[in-house]
């Protein structure tokens, strides 16, 4: 593939991964430069590209820019050899199959290894490669659960599931630090070696502040422990918007977002007058103000805060981060034309590099938008949209 810039433009990776933790460490890499072939399935391909009912999903969109889609049946020995063609002129294989899966396909990291010993092999699951929980299904509510991030955004007395795929996220993110670590041994060692991530380890990790918190005081949190230890607040406005504040621990803050609102009684109300009181009372505090907040709009308060230096912040819709005059500087909303699909939007990659800057990012891929090219570079002719063959066999 011509035309990657970036850190790791001469990095090649396989991915034979679906939904969401895989191919997020898979486009991470491809953020940075890499060159990923995306193995799908022939005929239906990720199963996120179909759940918008299509084929090009906005949920396979967000987890799959940047790559390059190649049809192959790895449950056949047409498909295996394709992998086994790709791997070995790659650095990088990631898949989040079950433990177990990969093996049954001869695919699995001891096989990947004898083939090409320089291979760096993640596996991205749910609980790891063994263990007494390695054989269970796992999507990402599973792992929030698990791994304690759900106890700490739920209402016991009214649980619901709220927000994004965190522990997916979690995964990917982990997952390609993990592989960049690995990239960078095997510079010193000339060897690769099998990367084992598993969403359950990698929310507990995400947790550690908590962790340490309840092993330090016996404290098992929930949903406004961190909130009132932070000193973080969140009101509704004469006009309806939704205004945040974070006051954390500098006195100079609280005594700030006294002034700006015109309180300064709460300087010495016993209840407040420590950052321990108010930590303690957080909830009453929280009660007392929220009437306040209603008799100003939004960008009144804004105003205030803004004079007093007090850190605060609307809450942005998602069509609302892309108005901020600090994402349009630094281009995060990132507009890219497929071929058949037409204008693509998503996030652009958050780093930044001086020297080895990433250009020319593409679109998703439809389906098998790159079998032939691919299958090309192998040596491979193409039988039929589902089936190929090394030249000369």
């Amino acid at each position: 593939m011509t035309g990657k810039s970036g850190p790791l433009a001469d990095i090649k990776v396989v991915e034979i991964a679906s939904f969401i933790a895989g191919p997020y460490a898979g486009q991470l890499l491809a953020d940075l430069g890499a060159d990923v072939v995306k193995v799908e399935p022939p005929g239906k391909g990720d199963p996120f590209r179909a759940f918008a009912g299509q084929n090009y999903s906005p949920n396979f969109v967000g987890y799959n820019r940047n790559k390059r889609s190649i049809e192959a049946d790895i449950r056949s020995e047409a498909g295996q050899e394709i992998v086994r063609g790709l791997v070995q002129r790659s650095d990088v294989l990631v898949e989040n199959f079950r433990p177990g899966v990969m093996r049954r396909f001869g695919l699995d990291y001891p096989a990947m290894r004898r083939l090409r010993p320089q291979i760096i092999y993640c596996s991205v699951s749910g609980f790891g490669q063994d263990g007494p929980s390695a054989g269970r299904p796992v999507y990402d509510t599973v792992g929030q659960a698990l791994g304690g991030l759900l106890s700490q955004l739920i209402d016991p007395e009214h649980p619901r599931i709220i927000g994004p795929a965190f522990t997916d996220g979690l995964a990917g993110l982990t997952a390609a630090y993990g592989i960049l670590a690995a990239i960078h041994a095997r510079d010193l060692s000339g060897v690769g070696q099998h990367v084992d991530v598993s969403m359950f380890a990698s929310t507990i990790a995400f947790l550690s502040s908590e962790v340490a918190r309840y092993y330090r005081t016996g404290e098992l949190g929930g949903p406004r422990s961190r909130p009132s230890i932070s000193q973080s607040y969140a009101f509704t406005c004469r006009d309806g918007r939704v205004i945040t504040v974070h006051l954390s621990s500098p006195l100079k803050f609280w005594q700030a977002f006294v002034a700006a609102i015109d309180r300064p009684d709460l300087l010495d109300d016993p209840r407040f007058d420590t950052r321990e009181g108010r930590i303690h009372n957080f909830e009453e505090l929280h009660e007392l103000l929220a009437p306040l907040f209603r008799t100003r709009d939004l960008d009144d308060w804004r105003r205030s805060f803004s004079a007093f230096d007090v850190p605060h912040a609307q809450v942005n819709t998602i069509q609302d981060v892309f108005l901020e005059p600090q994402a349009r500087h630094l281009g995060l909303e990132l507009r890219m034309k497929h071929p058949s699909e037409g204008e693509v939007v998503t996030v652009a990659p958050p780093v930044i590099f001086s020297d080895t800057p990433v250009a020319n990012l593409s679109p998703p891929p439809s389906l098998g938008e790159h079998t032939r090219e691919v299958l090309g570079e192998l040596g491979f002719t193409l039988a039929d949209p589902h089936e190929s063959q090394k030249e000369g066999n």
